[in-house]
């Protein structure tokens, strides 16, 4: 008799889960919703020193499903990111989603490698093929400033991506050293730092006398209503 009324009382709740809408894993939480309606044009980026950040850093991103892709939310995060690593304050030639609090696959990444060297926004973005010599080559990151690091890469990659517009899936090949830019940005969305590679790690004065005065104003702070939002 019992067992009768386990098992019934199952059924119901696997009725009732079925029943209800299943959140969309390739949806913008509320939280990231927030996250880009609330940033100025240029976004915090997070900091590894900053535990909370660390974890965002370290926590793998998901696809955008088709819908998120088309909504506003993603247009206005796109148009952000682009702004953010253009900053002269950040002075970035890349940036993925999660350095801005987002837990999506898309990056922006400066193309060296094109006339006019423009930014372009990368979602959906995974690296289907690694070839080529190895390379290793100084690198940095918006997020563990002002460190730089020795890291080995591979001179050629051929990655894939989601057109936003046609939902096509576009391929594209990249050689020299945008192609270890695509490698650094998509580590991020695996969670993968660029110091988890490093052969060595040194610290820039440099770097850290050009962060310097923009530190003083302010412009690398936490926004408040970030903390309060539990980021």
């Amino acid at each position: 008799m019992k067992m009768k009324w386990i098992w019934g009382v199952a059924v119901l709740v696997s009725a009732f889960a079925c029943g209800r809408k299943q959140p969309d894993p390739g949806s913008l939480s509320s939280l990231e919703r927030d996250i880009i309606r609330l940033s100025d044009s240029v976004m915090y980026v997070l900091n590894v020193a900053d535990k909370a950040d660390s974890v965002v850093l370290r926590t793998p991103c998901v696809d955008f499903s088709d819908a998120a892709l088309q909504g506003p939310e993603f247009q206005a995060l796109a148009e952000k990111m682009l702004a953010t690593v253009s900053a002269v304050e950040q002075g970035g030639v890349g940036i993925a989603a999660p350095q801005v609090g987002i837990s999506h696959r898309v990056i922006a990444v400066c193309r060296l490698d094109k006339e006019g060297e423009p930014f372009e926004i990368y979602p959906n973005v995974r690296i289907d093929s690694l070839y080529g010599g190895t390379t290793h080559g100084p690198e940095g990151c918006l997020s563990i400033p002002p460190l730089r690091g020795l890291v080995p890469r591979r001179t050629d990659v051929m990655i894939s991506y989601k057109d936003p517009k046609t939902l096509q899936v576009q391929r594209d090949t990249i050689s020299g050293y945008t192609a270890v830019i695509f490698q650094h940005e998509c580590d991020h969305l695996d969670g993968i730092l660029y110091t988890d590679r490093a052969d060595t790690v040194f610290y820039n004065p440099k770097w850290a006398e050009e962060r310097a005065p923009f530190a003083a104003q302010g412009r690398y702070d936490k926004p408040a209503w970030m903390k309060e939002l539990g980021r």
